[in-house]
C-alpha cells in the first residue's frame, strides 16, 4: 500500500520515512497541499543483459550471409 505524507510531515521525520521505504519496499508519496509532488522509492538493481545473449537463437539459418541485401539494379538506383 502506498503511503501519502505532507511535505511538513516528511521534513520532520525524513529518516524514519526513508527507513520505512527501505524495509517495506513500498513507495512513499510526498504531497504539497494534498497534491502528489514526489515519490520516494527504493532503487531496484536491474540485471544487465548482454544484447548478444538476448538475440542468441533468434536467427535459425541464413542462406547467403555474404550476398548483398539489394541487387545491382537497385544499387544503381540509389546513386
Amino acid at each position: 500500500m502506498v503511503t501519502h505524507v505532507s511535505k511538513s510531515q516528511f521534513k520532520a521525520k525524513a529518516l524514519e520515512y526513508f527507513r520505512q521505504v527501505e524495509a517495506s519496499g513500498e513507495p512513499l508519496i510526498v504531497t504539497d497541499h494534498g497534491k502528489p509532488t514526489l515519490e520516494i522509492r527504493p532503487v531496484s538493481e536491474k540485471p544487465k543483459h548482454d544484447p548478444f545473449e538476448l538475440l542468441k537463437g533468434s536467427i535459425l539459418r541464413y542462406e547467403r550471409p555474404f550476398h548483398p541485401a539489394i541487387d545491382e539494379d537497385a544499387w544503381d538506383a540509389l546513386k
